[in-house]
């Protein structure tokens, strides 16, 4: 549990925005979060967190969502984190607005009742839908009363805040469909990349004699990991061309089988990696992958990984997509494939493996684009913005 407030800037100097109280059981190390809270802070915002932990893990989050929510024990442990966050909130002082960080499908009932007794506006950025999430990952079919629940509760959530905040127009479609809520109340913040961790490195490739391919996830199924490894074993017979995985996640275990079946010696898979020292394993890469899977969520979003690797000044290889080409032009910023094939993306990385003047022109219009439109300072911008139209 914290509360962590900046130094309160005069606004009669022009140099605050707003102050934020920043709220709820939100996940504080997800990136997105952290690109959020830094983003607003450098945009001159004065960010106050009122923050208490509720989950240990994404194992913790499933376990609950597949019946572990009926054990007593897990409603003292929401009871004590409730109790402790309405604890935090007494000490946060005057705000402007309060946004509720993700996930805060149930952060948004307190929150929405607490803005209501001081009269200050409520944004949430929504991000993703825990409910798309938990029927993605199959909990729908062990657990279809749990799931029916979920997809109550983010339904009238999202009509508690006076704003809610997404990165895709895609994604805004899916909740007017889903939840009839209107596209109006919407505003879009870009995932991005926090350009603090993720920088480019002025350092030649090492000369291992290999044409490194990197992914590094959750390997969750919107990835596409298996459709990697199947590229993987199309190019098994080329001895130079080398994939790292980096991470665990559930569909590890399958891509580690398949990887086995084909006995495939060009992959090379890594356990977990703190995110400090993901970037020294990115440097290392001649082409970053993206995502190639075929769920909703993985259509509808541009990932993280995409802006990382934009950020780090490196060619990428992603799955094509109309959310992807609203920001990315093919051959340009990224080099597209189909989605869910292993021969398109074998073929875009023999493309790129075969022609080093197209990765660098990828590498070099991607990183500029991204700190044209998506670092941190123009994300925390658009966010910012955002929040100032509800309180003016």
């Amino acid at each position: 549990m914290r509360l962590i407030a900046s130094v309160k800037p005069n606004r009669s100097s022009g140099k605050c925005l707003l102050r934020v109280c920043y709220f709820g059981t939100y996940r504080a190390e997800y990136s997105r979060n952290q690109i959020m809270l830094e983003g607003l802070r450098c945009a001159g915002a004065d960010v106050v967190e009122c923050h208490a932990p509720l989950w240990a893990s994404i194992e913790d989050r499933v376990q609950a969502a597949s019946g572990g929510w009926v054990n007593a024990r897990f409603w003292v442990r929401v009871l004590r984190t409730y109790l402790a966050l309405l604890d935090k909130y007494r000490r946060v002082g005057d705000y402007d607005v309060m946004v509720v960080g993700y996930p805060g499908q149930f952060d948004v009932y307190m929150a929405r009742l607490l803005t209501w007794l001081r009269r200050k506006p409520l944004a949430w950025d929504v991000f993703m839908s825990i409910y798309l999430i938990a029927v993605e990952r199959g909990l729908n079919v062990h657990s279809p009363l749990t799931v029916w629940a979920i997809r109550q509760v983010e339904r009238f959530a999202c009509r508690l805040p006076d704003r809610l905040i997404l990165d895709t127009a895609e994604y805004v479609e899916w909740f007017h469909r889903t939840h009839g809520v209107e596209p109006a109340r919407f505003r879009l913040v870009p995932t991005g990349a926090d350009d603090r961790v993720y920088k480019a490195v002025d350092a030649p490739l090492p000369d291992s004699g290999h044409f490194t391919l990197i992914y590094y996830g959750t390997f969750i199924p919107n990835h596409g990991v298996l459709t990697i490894i199947e590229a993987a074993h199309l190019l098994a017979n080329e001895p130079a061309v080398r994939f790292v995985l980096i991470g665990r996640g559930p569909d590890k275990d399958a891509a580690l089988a398949l990887a086995n079946q084909y006995h495939l010696d060009n992959v090379i898979f890594v356990d977990w990696v703190e995110r400090e020292e993901l970037p020294m394993h990115v440097a290392r890469a001649d082409v970053c992958l993206g995502v190639f899977g075929t769920t909703p969520q993985s259509l509808m979003t541009v990932q993280n990984k995409i802006y990382e690797a934009l950020a780090m000044r490196k060619p990428l290889i992603t799955a094509d997509s109309p959310t992807v080409r609203a920001v990315f032009r093919h051959l340009e910023h990224v080099f597209l494939c189909e989605r869910a094939n292993p021969q398109a993306l074998a073929d875009a990385i023999r493309a790129l493996q075969c022609d080093p003047a197209l990765r660098q022109r990828l590498a070099e219009n991607g990183y500029r684009l991204f700190h044209a439109q998506f670092d941190l300072m123009h994300n925390g911008q658009r966010y910012a913005a955002h929040l100032q139209e509800l309180v003016s």
